[in-house]
């Protein structure tokens, strides 16, 4: 008889499992997790690697240089609804449901059927899980996280209860989760502490399996609120500043923190080499903190306008082994991107009307030959905009025939001075593009003509400057 050591079932069953946990970790590799950090309302010009010089961004630093920064990034478009419908959808916002944060017909959930980025990773065996702000449909509706591809949601389905961090209640899989230390008003449960817990809780419980991992952590958003305990705060304590200003500095090193809270989680569980990091923004910075913080970092415009203030996003990203420390790029890119890019990634197809390229190839340092002719943008908060970038070219409006707007980005970043006179052909080629790719929606009246006094419309002009 053989020992018990040479046991033929119990060799048996050990093979069988370690050919298992090579299959699985075999699988893992094949399809890198991704993980797609984006934060609410921080202008590029908050993090130091972009040139701020009034926020503690270490981190955003320290992936920039470990890995690539974006110089030619765009948001989804400049408010909160609209791009987070772009980034899932990979639609632009001219094809895109949400086109404002409200339409004629209130909130407008994500229809069932609509493939997103979630749905597409979850056919291709990725674990998915959100964090954060949701925004794309409440509970009852056909938008809940939960019908359009994730597994898990925590947080917020409704913006405007996200507005609040310290509410009663926040959501999971559209179910309330209670905080006690909340009721009646009271400031127990600072909420992005618990979601940024359940983001790297969500990492933990994957690590063995492929998974896409989408923080839409709101701060700096909403009401300019941070404990008074918190370390972030403390950078800015001797700042001559008013409270507001030093607790949105505060948040928004204190998210940057939390960034840094997933790459050490990452590095511990041994997978931050099979683990792609982005790190973004939704949309331009609020108007109080371009003065103080030159939160837009000296571009016209903030949020809800499509100058460069609004729709110009910081994104760096970071995937050791595969992209290559401390480059730079100035590929034209925006959140739309993400649906072509993470179907590349894990080896799936995406849809096939989606208004994104894979930006994979600039990732991994290889020829990126799919590149965008242009980008096109429109919104309807205030008076319905459109703009297009196009090379070194940026055209805007407001209205669909009111005259268009005209800069070289090349020569003037901050959008000083309307060449649109002087090149007529950009302008016709642009004006082109803009009535191809603006699809009219039943959702939202498009004016033909914004309608803004001159005087009025000056005064928006300079104020933007």
């Amino acid at each position: 008889m053989f020992p018990a050591m040479f046991d033929l079932k119990s060799i048996c069953i050990q093979l069988v499992v370690i050919a298992t946990m090579v299959t699985a970790s075999a699988s893992a590799a094949d399809k890198p997790n991704i993980v797609y950090i984006m934060v609410d309302d921080a202008g590029i010009g908050d993090f130091s690697n972009y040139g701020g010089k009034h926020i503690k961004t270490p981190v955003m630093d320290r992936m920039a240089k470990e890995g690539m920064q974006f110089n030619q990034a765009y948001s989804g478009n400049a408010v909160c609804g609209p791009t987070r419908c772009v980034l899932m959808t990979g639609l632009h916002p001219g094809h895109a449901l949400r086109r404002a944060n409200q339409s004629k017909h209130g909130l407008l959930p994500t229809p069932k059927g609509t493939v997103t980025v979630a749905s597409m990773l979850k056919k291709a065996g990725y674990a998915t899980g959100g964090f954060g702000k949701w925004g794309l449909g409440n509970e009852g509706t056909s938008g809940v996280p939960e019908n359009q591809g994730f597994d898990l949601w925590y947080g917020y389905y409704d913006q405007k209860h996200a507005h609040n961090y310290y509410p009663e209640f926040l959501v999971q899989n559209s179910k309330k989760v209670m905080l006690p230390k909340n009721a009646n008003g009271k400031k127990g449960d600072y909420t992005h502490y618990l979601v940024v817990e359940q983001t790297l809780k969500f990492i933990e419980d994957h690590k063995d399996e492929p998974f896409f991992c989408y923080a839409a952590w709101t701060p700096p958003h909403g009401s300019f609120v941070i404990p008074t305990d918190d370390p972030s705060l403390k950078h800015y304590e001797d700042k001559p500043w008013g409270q507001t200003i030093k607790n949105y500095a505060g948040m928004v090193s204190l998210l940057d923190q939390g960034v840094g809270q997933i790459l050490a989680k990452l590095k511990e569980l041994g997978i931050e080499e099979n683990t792609l990091v982005i790190y973004t923004s939704d949309n331009g910075a609020n108007g109080q903190f371009i003065k103080p913080l030159q939160s837009t970092g000296g571009l016209r415009g903030k949020k809800r306008s499509l100058y460069e203030g609004g729709i110009r996003a910081p994104m760096v990203a970071r995937w050791p082994g595969k992209i290559k420390a401390g480059t730079k790029s100035d590929l034209l890119t925006s959140h739309v991107d993400l649906m072509a890019t993470a179907a590349d990634i894990a080896k799936t197809e995406a849809p096939a009307k989606t208004d994104g390229i894979s930006i994979l190839p600039t990732l991994l340092g290889k020829d990126q030959k799919q590149q965008h002719k242009f980008l096109y943008f429109e919104i309807y908060e205030g008076a319905f905009q459109q703009c297009v970038r196009m090379g070194q070219w940026k055209g805007y409006r407001r209205g669909t025939k009111d005259p268009l707007e005209i800069y070289d980005l090349s020569k003037d970043p901050s959008e000083s001075e309307n060449i649109a006179a002087d090149h007529p052909d950009i302008a016709k080629e642009i004006d082109a593009i803009m009535t191809a790719e603006h699809t009219p929606s039943p959702h939202y009246t498009t004016p033909e003509h914004a309608k803004m006094g001159k005087a009025k419309k000056k005064k928006k002009e300079k104020a933007a400057k």
